[in-house]
């Protein structure tokens, strides 16, 4: 099952604001753009706004058919 896609839109930051939320972004080792979506749901979240988990893409190797030797 792939992630549904994403609605892009363009967003205007003041430069210091992005440069902060790119500071953090390095270090909770995210993109910019994943950052910015961490926090709008933590801000919702705190606002009671409910929302569903994303899906997340799934990682790694995909499992071995059946029978197949290593």
């Amino acid at each position: 099952m792939s992630a549904p896609p994403k609605k892009a839109f363009p967003l205007r930051l003041d430069p210091a604001l992005y440069a902060a939320i790119e500071r953090c972004a390095a270090a909770d080792l995210r993109s910019v753009n994943a950052q910015v979506e961490c926090l709008l749901r933590e801000a919702l979240g705190r606002r009671g706004v409910k929302l569903a988990e994303p899906v997340r893409a799934k990682r790694g190797r995909p499992p071995k058919p059946e029978g197949e030797k290593k």
